[in-house]
């Protein structure tokens, strides 16, 4: 046996706080380590210590080996817990921590290694007698169109492009013909170099509408591996999983037991230690294929936990101590469903475009049968640098729809302040009649246009999505002028704008939903008079107006609207849903104005290449600027034919968000203000 009782957690975020709270629990120390941009984090003071890593990008932080040891070592620790992602399926730093005394909380070097590239990964499980695609691997010297063409040929269309070395969805193509193939390779090639240290890539058939499926399993020291049944992860966008839930709708009995035995076969093949996610592939035929094994836990265990009762990252603790898998794993039965969103801060409508700055508010009430694992609080900020998930919200229910109503019910009332978010494309996604029935594939999102999702639950209904913005229009107006006469000096206690004689109504003007609304209103003995974009408001009768809350009567219905202002941005929250409205200021910089024609970065992040030159004509959806953000590229595309008059960055260069990339002019003067493609 080998104990463990001061643990370091080389990772962060909401799985560094995952990972601290079961530790905690078994009297086990902990240590946490940070970068630069992270310091302020919950995970780093619920930690019993914290080691700084000096710098903000991952290679100089997280996936430092040498760093994470290092500070290991001056904390005193005996173990390390990898997390995911960073590295915790990288067998050289497996292989540091044994050599520097530690241990290292996951399987084997070997196992990692035999996992790590995909291409090996399929071989063996071949051999294994689990069911594999039809592939073929893309070396350095396969760069040529015929050798490419030939390879996909033996593949066979549609196909897949795919980093040999990661996950997550990055360095991945689909392709259906031969004229996309040469550029996805290289697509694919550069994202999987930046993403995981190696470019090499492969090609794989690609099975039309399948659901992917996943095995969670268990190994210990002494060879056993057995399996905690099965997860559903189709709902995915940018091929990475947004929400997730065990057990599968599409999965009975008699597959279940397939997949599983699958999964163990698998696990005993590598000769698994830990916990660790067996990936399948299943066609609507009912067959299955295996994808990959990742050698960690995964972002979505706590759907599994939630349905078996146990504790994973406990199970992983006494793995690595020795102890042999316990018998309610063994034991272990299905009770009830699970379903997990994936909060992140993120722009939907540009095509998922992570997003940074302040959260000035994270706030999900509690309810029976929820669980939240978050990374940040109200306060913190979302960096440029890492993953941009700011929460798990995770349900649980005796049967399916009973999670799937608490889950969607605890989104829409969350309060998230101050960063773009898919809150409400998780919701929509939640309340749709072929989501609500289990009709998903991986293609879902492709069915269910994201930007009609998210308009449904916006308001949480679409039936109520006038009325939820006419009357947080008129909070924020109400709860604003109350914020004024607070800070009054003389005569506080009479309304803004209050005269002995009816004068003219008081203005403000709000941008909500990329739309422009002007309120009017007047206090009256008997109420307010209100006007919205000229119409009528109708009988509204305050009853408590606060800068943080406005209860009033409207049209005979009370409504409560709790109002949280940061800045210009008023963040009004209620039963009917969320609004974020900016006030318009009365009298704008003019050096504020973008010129037309601008090509503007849509976030923080690196130019990777500049694809033109100045005095280069360009057609519509011509390649202009590629970005790197968050370790994925973001293609900037002309909007229209034109000339680029000018062009501002070079390669390498770090920009802010919004910053003036390049100018275009078409004939007729500029060519518009534009954004990213969403490439």
């Amino acid at each position: 046996m080998t104990a463990i009782t001061k643990l370091l957690i080389a990772n962060r975020g909401e799985i560094a706080a995952r990972i601290i709270r079961t530790a905690a629990g078994m009297d086990i120390a902990t240590v946490a380590v940070f970068a630069d941009p992270d310091a302020d984090l919950p995970y780093v003071t619920a930690a019993d210590e914290a080691v700084a890593l000096p710098g903000a990008a991952p290679a100089d932080t997280y996936l430092r080996a040498d760093a994470i040891i290092a500070a290991a070592r001056a904390a005193g620790a005996d173990a390390v817990h990898p997390g995911y992602g960073f590295l915790s399926e990288n067998a050289g730093f497996a292989r540091a921590c044994a050599a520097a005394g530690l241990t290292f909380v996951g399987p084997s070097p070997e196992a990692i290694e035999r996992m790590g590239s995909k291409v090996a990964a399929k071989q063996l499980m071949a051999s294994a007698g689990v069911p594999v695609l039809p592939g073929a691997t893309v070396t350095a010297e396969d760069g040529g169109n015929d050798q490419l063409s030939e390879m996909a040929s033996r593949v066979g269309y549609p196909l897949l492009v795919k980093a040999a070395f990661g996950g997550g969805g990055r360095g991945m193509r689909i392709v259906r013909d031969e004229a996309a193939l040469t550029e996805a390779v290289a697509s694919a090639r550069r994202e999987a170099a930046s993403a995981f240290g190696n470019g090499l890539v492969f090609l794989e058939r690609l099975v039309e509408s399948p659901r992917h499926i996943e095995v969670q399993i268990l190994g210990d020291r002494a060879g056993n591996v057995a399996h905690l049944f099965e997860r559903e992860c189709s709902i995915q966008r940018r091929y990475q999983k947004i929400i997730e839930e065990a057990p599968s709708t599409a999965v009975d009995d008699g597959l279940r037991e397939r997949l599983c035995q699958a999964a163990v076969a698998a696990g005993k093949a590598i000769g698994y230690e830990g916990a660790g996610t067996v990936e399948f592939v299943l066609a609507p035929s009912g067959d299955f294929y295996f994808l990959e094994v990742n050698t960690r836990l995964q972002v979505e265990h706590p759907v599994t936990e939630l349905v078996t009762g146990l504790d994973l990252v406990r199970l992983q603790l006494d793995i690595a101590m020795g102890n042999p898998l316990p018998d309610e794993v063994l034991a272990a039965r299905i009770d009830g469903h699970a379903i997990e969103a994936r909060l992140y801060a993120e722009d939907v409508p540009a095509g998922y475009l992570p997003v940074s700055g302040t959260i000035h508010t994270l706030e999900i009430d509690p309810a029976p049968g929820l669980r939240v694992d978050a990374g940040f609080t109200s306060g913190t900020t979302v960096s440029t640098f890492y993953d941009s998930m700011l929460a798990k919200v995770i349900a649980w229910g005796p049967a399916r729809d009973q999670a799937r109503t608490t889950l969607a019910a605890a989104l829409s009332r969350a309060r998230v302040h101050g960063v773009v978010t898919n809150r409400d494309l998780l919701t929509g996604i939640l309340r749709e009649p072929d989501f609500a029935a289990g009709v998903i594939h991986t293609g879902y999102l492709d069915l269910h246009p994201p930007a009609r999702l998210a308009a449904s639950a916006a308001s949480g209904r679409a039936s109520d999505a006038a009325t939820a913005l006419r009357t947080h229009l008129l909070a924020a107006a109400l709860a604003a002028q109350a914020g004024r006469r607070a800070a009054a000096q003389v005569l506080a206690s009479l309304p803004s704008g209050w005269r002995n004689n009816p004068s003219a109504p008081q203005t403000v003007t709000f941008d909500a939903d990329g739309e422009r609304h002007t309120v009017e209103y007047r206090f009256t003995r008997g109420g307010v008079l209100a006007s919205i974009d000229g119409e009528a408001a109708g009988d509204i009768r305050p009853r408590a107006i606060t800068p943080g809350l406005a209860d009033f009567d409207l049209g005979g219905i009370r409504r409560r609207v709790r109002i949280t202002r940061a800045g210009g941005t008023h963040y009004a929250d209620s039963p009917l849903g969320a609004h974020a409205l900016r006030e318009v200021e009365r009298f704008p910089d003019p050096s504020e104005v973008t010129q037309p024609g601008s090509l503007l970065a849509p976030m923080p992040g690196t130019v990777v290449r500049v694809e033109v030159t100045a005095g280069d004509r360009v057609a519509a959806g011509a390649r202009v600027v590629v970005m790197e953000a968050m370790k994925m590229e973001h293609t900037i595309t002309a909007p229209a034919a034109g000339t680029v008059t000018e062009i501002r960055v070079v390669a390498g260069e770090q920009v802010d968000g919004g910053a003036l990339l390049a100018v275009l002019a078409d004939e007729q003067g500029p060519a518009g203000e534009q954004g990213p493609s969403g490439e």
